[in-house]
Formats: C-alpha cells, structure tokens, sequence
C-alpha cells in the first residue's frame, strides 16, 4: 500500500520534559498558595467583624439611602445619620434583614446588614422617651 505504520516508541526527551513541568506546575501552586495565605492574613486585620442579628433585636436604620425621602430637609450635615430603632422581623441570610418598618418609612423592609447598626440603650438617667404614636381613627399604619 502506499502508506508506512508508525511503530509507537518511547521518547525519553519527552517523558523527562512532563515530569519536569508537574514538578515545576506543583511548585507554582505551593508559591501561590503561601502567597494567599500571607494576603488573607494582612487582608484580614482591617477587615471588620459581622454582627449577628436575632429576631426582636433593635436596630438603627442609615439615613444614607433614604435622601430623596428627606428632599424637605436642606441642612444635611444637620440631619440625623440613624433613625429611629427598628425590629428585626426576621433574618433572610447572613447579610440582610427583614425590619418592622412603619408605613411612613416608604421602602423595602429588606435591608442589608451594612445599612442598620444596634440600638445601644442610653445610660440610665439619660433616657430619652420615645413620643407616643398619633392614632388617627379611619387609617392604617
């Protein structure tokens, strides 16, 4: 016929070429191993530590994201930075909450971890009541 078999050999350029490149790929991995372990170490220190929410905590709501609500108010370096003191409802995941929000409060009760802050209570003598709701009779809250 017109065509030679080609008879299967073992080179031994080749076989030494692939056991130098896994030796050097596994030397890599190790490097850059050592190399995250040393950036998650420094990475870390500044890195804050979460708080964890239960249901009927009390938390501070950020006013950071309800400015087009406060469009009346033309003083913001004079604004509150927190309002209120809220209750978890309830706990979505690791990163949000569900709050008791009132009916005046117009956005999405879910809010992520980064926006609330606890509540702490004031030192005893220093207390400052809460003003009693207003009812108005034929609305709801």
């Amino acid at each position: 016929m017109g065509f030679k078999v080609r008879k299967k050999k073992k080179y031994e350029r080749a076989g030494k070429f692939v056991i130098k490149m896994k030796e050097i790929q596994e030397e890599a991995k190790i490097a850059l191993r050592k190399a995250q372990e040393e950036i998650k170490k420094y990475i870390d220190r500044k890195r804050e530590k979460v708080n964890k929410y239960k249901v009927e905590d009390l938390v501070m709501l950020s006013i950071k994201d309800l400015k087009y609500q406060m469009v009346g108010r033309r003083i913001e370096k004079l604004t509150e930075r927190f309002i209120g003191f809220y209750k978890v409802k309830k706990i979505i995941s690791a990163n949000t909450v569900e709050l008791e929000l009132p009916s005046t409060i117009n956005i999405y009760p879910v809010v992520n971890i980064s926006g609330i802050y606890r509540y702490i209570e004031q030192v005893e003598g220093q207390r400052k009541e809460q003003p009693a709701l207003v009812i108005i009779e034929g609305e709801k809250e």
